[in-house]
């Protein structure tokens, strides 16, 4: 009689590293389904867009018609009217997908800020009782592992106060002459 005995097969889950890499990819891939994606060559080249692409949607189509109305307004190579109202529809589409990807980096850096505070006041905690039980005759062999953890946190024992020098006397500078105490 054979012994016909299954091992379940585990798949290991990906480590938070291999998710954030993978999300990543995501992100980037991204940027291949938004048309006219430019990337910014410089600080001052994003803020010099600055004021024309900020003027009302009212002046736009003021100009629009006063260009396709007028013909001395047509310049050699600017848009007509088809193509600045495609660029109007564009800008108003994809501003609120950039308002949404600024709010999701917001809430990763909050999500991270939450997770490293979660870490760092387990981490602080353990610190404190490891002090106090380093005080304890049978607990006392944590006291090298509270010095090393005191160094790692860069926070060396503070040095008592020392009293203050007594207060010397101001010298008598030539142009104030003394002046005798009074008796």
């Amino acid at each position: 009689m054979s012994n016909n005995t299954e091992v379940p097969v585990t798949t290991p889950q990906p480590s938070h590293l291999d998710e954030a890499v993978a999300l990543i990819d995501d992100i980037r891939a991204m940027k291949q389904r938004v048309p006219n994606f430019v990337v910014p060559e410089s600080k001052a080249a994003r803020q010099g867009l600055g004021r024309a692409a900020s003027v009302p949607p009212q002046f736009i189509e003021l100009t629009t018609l006063a260009t396709r109305n007028n013909e001395e307004l047509a310049r050699g190579g600017s848009f007509g009217p088809a193509e600045l109202r495609d660029l109007t529809e564009y800008a108003d589409a994809y501003d609120p997908v950039a308002d949404e990807l600024e709010a999701m980096a917001l809430f990763v850096r909050h999500s991270v800020r939450v997770a490293r505070n979660k870490v760092g006041s387990s981490a602080l905690m353990t610190y404190n009782m490891a002090q106090r039980l380093a005080k304890r005759p049978e607990t006392a062999s944590l006291a090298p592992h509270v010095q090393d953890m005191r160094i790692a946190l860069g926070n060396p024992r503070r040095k008592a106060k020392s009293k203050p020098a007594p207060e010397q006397p101001s010298p008598v500078t030539p142009s104030s002459p003394a002046i005798p105490p009074k008796q």
